[in-house]
């Protein structure tokens, strides 16, 4: 089945390990919006502090041409990013005319604090606490709870799938 989804939440949230265990799960492609930005130097250009929308909608373009070849052999794709800015959440809806769920992650600052310092290198306390801001001014799509267990996290959202039959 042509579906794709999309988890989003701050950094440290767990959206890659989220996405890489739940791609083998689902057998689906898994798309980092941080790999396509770091892989096209998209980093750079900043709007309020933050990686810009336009940016974004780069890596977008980038990501749909990618997708596209899978969810036309019927393989589901998984996007994972911390899309903060409404606008590329809106733009890859609008370019993927496919059945999709959006997830947002939902964990407290300290526990994502917590677990990017126990990365190889960390990002760091600020960069955290930035992007916590940024990525929990607004929700969207199904809200998970994510300070639990990978395999407690990746229970709920496989539940939700299956409620929607995806």
């Amino acid at each position: 089945m042509k579906y794709y989804i999309i988890i989003r939440g701050p950094l440290g949230s767990g959206k890659s390990s989220i996405s890489e265990k739940l791609s083998k799960i689902l057998k689906a492609e898994h798309i980092s919006v941080d790999k396509i930005l770091d892989e096209h130097k998209l980093t750079k250009d900043k709007e309020e502090g933050y990686i810009s929308q336009m940016s974004f909608l780069k890596a977008n373009e980038i990501a749909v041409k990618k997708a596209e070849k899978f969810l036309e052999k019927d393989i589901p794709v998984i996007f994972d990013g911390n899309f903060y800015w409404k606008s590329q959440i809106e733009n890859l809806v609008e370019s993927l005319d496919y059945p999709k769920v959006i997830f947002t992650l939902k964990v407290p600052l300290k526990i994502c604090i917590d677990r990017d310092s126990k990365r190889n290198p960390p990002h760091g306390e600020d960069a955290a606490k930035v992007v916590y801001k940024k990525t929990s001014e607004f929700d969207y799509g199904v809200i998970i709870d994510a300070s639990k267990s990978l395999d407690e996290t990746i229970e709920q959202i496989v539940s939700h799938l299956k409620q929607r039959k995806l």
